[in-house]
C-alpha cells in the first residue's frame, strides 16, 4: 500500500467516522484548515489501510457551509436562548401530556459518551424509552437474533478470524464497497493461502464477487430457506457436534425438524451450485459466515440471523479461531450505541428494559426519578407517532431521517407537522434540519472527542484535531446542558467525556454482576490523561478474570440456562410482484456515505458516481424502452424518484438497484427511500429496505444537459443532480420543455446577467453549447441536446477558472487526453487513463496497473473494476 502523502510527526491518532470496521487514522492539520490523513499502522482493525472515503477525510473538514450559531425559526440565537427554549418546551410537553409525548432520534455517528448522556436523560430522568437510533435501520435484526440465541447482543469473533478461516461465506454483504478494509484483509489472506474458499450469497453481482469461488445469486429474501437447507445437510452428513449441542445448546430437535421440512427450491439456485455450497460449508470446520444489510434489512431479518446462527451452533463452530458467525456493522458506533442502550428496547450495558431488576439497578445507579417499564417506540413507529400527534416534541441528533427512513415523504411531513422539533447537526441545510424549529450547531469528526466501538468489540478513541468552528458544541455537552436546565443539575454536571466514560464503565460492572457480557469495569478508574491516551481495546475489560478475545469458547452463554438457543425458523412466503412491478434493492456505493453530509464535500468522492442511478437488467430495459444514460421514473404507492439508467447484468431480471445517498440538497428527485414502504421485521422493528415493489417507466425530457460552474447552481429545471468538482461544481440537467432562448436560459441558470457569452446553437438538431466568461476566465458552461449529452465531463470541469477557450468543443484536443470517469478515487485515476495504459504499456495484471498509475494500490476497493477493465481491454486486443 502506498501513502497518499507523507505525514508530519505531530499526527493525532483518531478513528474513522464511516463504517463499523473502525479504522485507525493519523490526522494532522495542513495549515489551510484541512487535515493530512494516513491510516494508523498500529491500529488492529486496519493496520494502516484506509478506504477511499477514509483517505479523503481531510477534504471534508473545512467550515464552508457549517452552522456556526444556534438558530430559532431560521434566525441566529444565543445558546442560552436556544437551550432555554428546548428545555422549556420539553418540560411543558411532559407536564401536559406525559413523558411519552417526547422523543429523541439519535445516530450511530454519535460517540459513546454522547449516546450515554442522551440515553440517561430520556430513560432515567424524562422517564420514557422513546429514544431510538438510525442503527435501527442498520443492525437491529442482528441485535434481536443475538439476544434470542445468546441471551445478549454479543459478537463472538474477531477480525483475525477472517484471516484464519478456510471458508468465508458473505451473506448480503458487498464488503468490497461497504467495508473495504475488511475486504482487503480477506484478499490478502486468500493471496497468502490460495486454498481459502470464498462464497458470496447476494442477488446482485457486486464488486465483492470478484474474489468469490462461488457466487450464489439467490432469489431475494430466501436466506432462511437456504440456511435451513444447510442445517438439514449438516445433520444428514453427520457434521453435528453432538457433544457441544448436548452440553451447551437448547432447541436443536425442534429447529432441525423445521429445517428438514424447508423447501430450498425457492432460492432459485441450481442443484450444482446448492450442492457445492452445502458440501463446502459442511466439510470445512474453519468457516466464518459474515452477514450485513442484505440479511438485516428485511421483514424476516431476525429469522435470517437465527438461521445462520443455528448452523454455527449445531456444528460448535463458534468462539474458536477461524470460525463463527460475524455481523459487520454499518456505522462507526452502531456497536457503541447498542452497548449504551441507544435502542428503544434496551438499557445501558446490555441490560433489559422489561426486567424490573435491571431497571432498578440502572435507576439506582443514576439516582433516576423515573424509569420506563416498557420499550419505547422504534424508529418507524416513532415517526408514525409524530405524525398522529402522540409525540409533540422531538429532538433529532446527527442524522437525517427525512431521507434515510422508509416512506421518506411521510417522515418529512411528520417532522414538519410536529409541534416542536430540534435538530443537532453540522449544518442547517439537510432535508431534516430545514424542518426544525431549533437547529443546534454540533461538532463533527475532527473536532469531537470520545470513544466508538467497532464490529469486533474494539473501543477506540476519536480525538479532536481541529477547533470547533464558530459556536459549535459537543453533543454530550448540549444534551447535558439541557438536562441541567430541565432541573437535573447534579446528574448532568459533566465537565469532559472522560468523566462520562468512567461513569459508564462503573455501571458496566453492575451489569456484569447480573450475568451480562458487556463489562468495561477495568477502565472505570482511568484518569483524564489515561483516557486521553487510551489505545484500541477490545471488551470485556473486567476487574474480574474474563478473557477479552473470542466469546463463547467455553460454551457458556448469557441466557438464563447458560445454554445457547437454537430457534426454529421458517421461510416466509415470497409474494410475487405483478408483471408490471420490479423488486427494488437499495444500498450503498463505494465512495459515498449515508446521506452525503460529509462525503459530498470531498470532490474526488463525487467522481465515481456523480448522480443517483438505477441499475436495471438489459432484458428489462429493452422491455421498458430504456436506453443507457436516459432517465427512469420509479414510483410506488408512497413516492417517486427520477434516476439515471445504468443497464447492467449485475442485477437479476425483474430486480433493480438504487443507492440510498442522494438528498434534496444534491438531486431533484433522488431520495430513493420515498418509494420504500415502511414494512418492518416484527421482532426487531428494522425496516425492509431491499424488497419494495415499484413501477418503472421512461422519464422523457425534451432535453438533457450538463453544466459546470464555479459556484453551486440552484437549477429550476425539472430534473437536476449536482456534485462538487475539484474546480467547482458539475450538474446533470433535464427539462420537459425546451427553452425558447438558450443564452437567456444559461444566464438565468448561472445567475450571471453580465457574463460574456459564446455559444454554438443548432436549432435543427436542438443542441446548444454555451460558455460564460467573467474577467477572461471560464465561470460556467452548458451543453444541451435532445438525448443524454456526450461531453468529456472531467475535462470541461477542469477548465473552470482558466481562459477555457476550448470549452465549446466539449472534449480535449489531441495534446490533452481526457482521463474519463474516475475509477480510482484515492488517486483520481480515470477510465480512459487506465485503458490507455493497459494497451500502451502492455499491462497484464491489476498489480501492474497499480505500479504504473497507483490505481488500486491504496484502499483497493476499485480493484474489481480494474480487473474488469483489464479483461475487457485485453479481450478486445485479442479479438483484433
Amino acid at each position: 500500500m502506498k501513502d497518499l502523502d507523507l505525514m508530519p510527526a505531530n499526527a493525532t491518532c483518531t478513528t474513522c467516522p464511516y463504517c463499523g470496521v473502525g479504522c485507525g487514522v493519523l490526522a494532522s492539520p495542513d495549515g489551510a484548515g484541512r487535515l493530512k490523513i494516513k491510516g494508523d499502522p498500529a491500529h488492529p482493525a486496519n493496520q494502516g489501510r484506509l478506504c477511499s472515503k477514509g483517505s479523503a477525510l481531510g477534504e471534508t473538514v473545512d467550515s464552508d457551509g457549517r452552522l456556526l450559531a444556534p438558530q430559532i425559526d431560521n434566525r441566529s440565537a444565543s445558546w442560552d436562548d436556544a437551550l432555554d427554549l428546548v428545555a422549556t418546551r420539553f418540560k411543558d410537553t411532559i407536564a401536559k401530556h406525559g413523558p411519552d409525548a417526547v422523543a429523541f432520534y439519535v445516530s450511530g455517528q454519535l460517540l459513546t459518551e454522547d449516546y450515554y448522556v442522551a440515553n440517561k436523560l430520556m430513560k432515567g430522568f424524562i422517564g420514557s424509552a422513546n429514544i431510538d437510533t438510525n442503527s435501527r435501520l442498520c443492525m437491529a435484526s442482528t441485535v434481536a437474533g443475538h439476544k434470542r440465541a445468546f441471551g445478549t447482543d454479543t459478537v463472538p469473533g474477531t477480525y483475525e478470524d477472517l484471516e484464519l478461516a478456510d471458508l468465508i461465506v458473505l451473506v448480503g454483504s458487498n464488503l468490497a464497497w461497504c467495508h473495504p478494509v475488511l475486504y482487503q484483509r480477506i484478499v490478502a489472506a486468500k493471496n497468502a493461502r490460495p486454498n481459502m474458499r470464498i462464497v458470496v450469497i447476494d442477488p446482485r453481482r457486486t464488486a465483492t464477487t470478484d474474489i468469490a469461488d462461488l457466487h450464489l445469486q439467490i432469489t431475494p429474501g430466501t436466506d432462511v430457506a437456504l440456511f435451513n437447507r444447510l442445517l438439514s445437510e449438516i445433520h444428514q452428513q453427520g457434521a453435528v457436534d453432538a457433544d457441544f449441542v448436548s452440553k451447551h445448546v437448547t432447541g436443536f430437535s425442534d429447529t432441525l425438524d423445521a429445517a428438514t421440512s424447508a423447501d430450498a427450491g425457492v432460492t432459485g439456485l441450481s442443484h450444482a451450485d446448492l450442492t457445492q455450497f452445502l458440501n463446502l460449508w459442511v466439510r470445512t470446520e474453519k468457516t466464518v459466515t459474515i452477514f450485513s444489510q442484505g440479511v438485516n434489512q428485511s421483514a424476516q431479518g431476525t429469522d435470517k440471523v437465527n438461521a445462520i446462527l443455528n448452523c454455527h451452533l449445531a456444528t460448535g463452530r463458534i468462539g474458536h479461531p477461524g470460525m463463527g458467525p460475524f455481523s459487520v456493522t454499518g456505522q462507526p458506533n452502531a456497536m457503541g450505541g447498542r452497548e449504551v442502550g441507544g435502542l428503544a428496547n434496551m438499557l445501558a450495558c446490555h441490560l433489559d428494559i422489561e426486567n424490573p431488576d435491571h431497571r432498578a439497578l440502572v435507576g439506582g445507579f443514576w439516582s433516576a426519578p423515573a424509569m420506563p417499564e416498557q420499550p419505547g417506540l422504534k424508529a418507524v413507529d416513532m415517526f408514525r407517532a409524530v405524525s398522529d400527534g402522540r409525540i409533540k416534541a422531538l429532538w433529532i441528533m446527527c442524522t437525517n431521517p427525512a431521507v434515510s427512513l422508509p416512506d421518506a415523504d411521510f417522515v418529512r411531513d411528520a417532522i414538519a407537522g410536529c409541534d416542536f422539533t430540534v435538530v443537532s447537526d453540522l449544518t442547517n441545510t439537510t432535508d431534516t434540519a430545514r424542518l426544525a424549529d431549533v437547529v443546534l450547531p454540533a461538532t463533527g469528526w475532527g473536532e469531537k472527542d470520545g470513544t466508538v466501538t467497532n464490529s469486533e468489540r474494539v473501543i477506540s478513541r476519536q480525538r479532536g484535531v481541529l477547533p470547533a468552528p464558530g459556536q459549535a458544541r459537543h453533543d454530550w455537552d448540549i444534551i447535558a446542558d439541557v438536562g441541567r436546565r430541565m432541573g437535573w443539575q447534579n446528574a448532568f454536571d459533566y465537565s469532559c467525556p472522560a468523566e462520562i466514560f468512567r461513569e459508564y464503565a462503573a455501571l458496566s460492572s453492575l451489569a456484569a454482576a447480573q450475568g451480562k457480557d458487556f463489562d468495561i469495569s477495568g477502565l472505570a478508574e482511568l484518569s483524564n490523561s489515561e483516557y486521553d491516551a487510551l489505545r484500541p481495546t477490545r471488551w470485556p475489560v473486567s476487574r474480574r478474570d474474563r478473557p477479552a478475545g473470542r466469546m463463547f469458547a467455553d460454551g457458556r452463554f448469557f441466557t438464563a440456562t447458560g445454554r445457547a438457543n437454537m430457534l426454529p425458523v421458517e421461510q416466509a412466503t415470497m409474494e410475487p410482484s405483478t408483471p408490471r412491478q420490479y423488486r427494488l434493492n437499495t444500498g450503498r456505493i463505494r465512495d459515498q456515505w449515508h446521506t452525503m453530509t460529509r462525503t459530498a464535500r470531498a470532490p474526488r468522492l463525487n467522481q465515481h458516481y456523480g448522480e443517483p442511478f438505477l441499475e436495471i437488467h438489459p432484458e428489462d430495459a429493452l422491455a421498458l424502452g430504456l436506453k443507457p444514460a436516459e432517465l427512469a421514473l420509479v414510483t410506488s404507492d408512497h413516492g417517486t424518484a427520477v434516476l439515471r439508467v445504468l443497464i447492467t447484468d449485475r442485477t437479476r431480471p425483474g430486480t433493480v438497484f438504487a443507492p440510498i445517498h442522494w438528498t434534496s440538497e444534491y438531486a431533484s428527485a433522488g431520495r430513493i427511500c420515498t418509494v420504500v414502504p415502511a414494512i418492518t421485521d416484527p421482532v426487531s422493528g428494522q425496516p425492509d429496505s431491499k424488497a419494495a415493489d415499484v413501477l418503472i417507466a421512461p422519464y422523457a425530457p425534451a432535453w438533457y444537459g450538463f453544466a459546470v460552474s464555479t459556484t453551486k447552481l440552484d437549477p429550476k429545471t425539472d430534473y437536476w443532480a449536482t456534485a462538487r468538482h475539484i474546480s467547482g461544481w458539475r450538474s446533470e440537467l433535464a427539462g420537459l420543455q425546451t427553452p425558447e432562448n438558450w443564452e437567456d436560459f444559461a444566464r438565468a441558470l448561472f445567475n450571471t446577467p453580465n457574463a460574456e457569452i459564446s455559444s454554438v446553437i443548432d436549432p435543427s438538431k436542438s443542441t446548444a453549447r454555451i460558455a460564460l466568461h467573467e474577467n477572461g476566465v471560464l465561470i460556467g458552461a452548458l451543453y444541451a441536446a435532445p438525448e443524454p449529452v456526450a461531453v468529456a465531463r472531467s475535462h470541461v470541469a477542469a477548465l473552470l477558472g482558466d481562459p477555457g477557450s476550448a470549452a465549446l468543443a466539449g472534449r480535449p484536443g489531441a495534446d490533452q487526453p481526457d482521463p474519463g470517469a474516475t475509477v480510482c478515487a484515492c488517486f483520481n485515476v480515470g477510465v480512459n487513463t487506465i485503458v490507455s495504459a493497459i494497451a500502451e504499456q502492455n499491462l497484464l495484471s491489476v498489480e501492474a496497473i497499480g505500479e504504473a498509475l497507483e490505481a488500486g494500490s491504496n484502499c483497493g476497493s476499485c480493484r474489481p473494476e480494474l480487473a474488469s477493465l483489464l479483461n475487457a481491454t485485453l479481450g478486445q486486443a485479442a479479438a483484433e
